[in-house]
């Protein structure tokens, strides 16, 4: 893998590079943004991105390459009442979705500029940002068709255990995920 840094920022941090998280989201989806599928768009992006930097505990990672921007994650705690569980199809267990602000993180976007791709840097980005939660389990959501994406989530340890619809407009199906982040999480 090339030499890769981050950086990590918070909400605030995060809001202040919004341009910045833009145009990576140009480049790394660019293909999907092509095809006029409205969740893809990238004004629908910046309204979830806005949103979601609303979250406390939002937790941004930049991945850079000789001083330039190539790659971004991040997610945020799951807290009592939110959003992240709405439209699930089924519970895979009684309580599965009862958060309490530590239990779980939402690892919302990993995204990496397209001439990037393939170097590990996707891998590094998933890595760093995890390793700093101190949650039990982390949850993501994926499409079921995008097996690129769900390949290298299984290689890293994430499990499907149910589906669900988010509640943005125009939004697909998708997968849940589950990735145990302490050995306590029998999950």
């Amino acid at each position: 893998m090339t030499n890769v840094t981050f950086q990590r920022v918070d909400a605030a941090g995060a809001r202040q590079y919004r341009d910045l998280v833009a145009d990576i989201h140009l480049d790394a989806y660019a293909e999907e943004i092509a095809t006029g599928d409205g969740f893809a768009s990238d004004e629908a992006f910046l309204r979830r991105f806005d949103a979601y930097t609303s979250r406390d505990g939002f937790d941004l990672v930049f991945a850079y390459v000789d001083g330039v921007a190539v790659g971004q994650a991040w997610g945020w705690a799951l807290t009592s009442g939110s959003a992240w569980w709405n439209n699930l199809e089924a519970e895979p267990e009684p309580g599965f979705a009862d958060e309490d602000g530590t239990r779980t993180f939402a690892l919302s976007e990993i995204m990496v500029r397209r001439s990037w791709t393939g170097q590990g840097i996707a891998r590094a980005l998933h890595d760093t940002l995890l390793a700093a939660r101190t949650e039990r389990r982390a949850t993501l959501l994926v499409r079921p068709d995008n097996t690129t994406a769900y390949g290298a989530y299984t290689r890293w340890g994430w499990r499907q255990v149910a589906r669900l619809r988010p509640g943005w407009p125009g939004a697909p199906l998708m997968d849940v995920l589950i990735l145990p982040l302490s050995p306590e999480d029998d999950e």
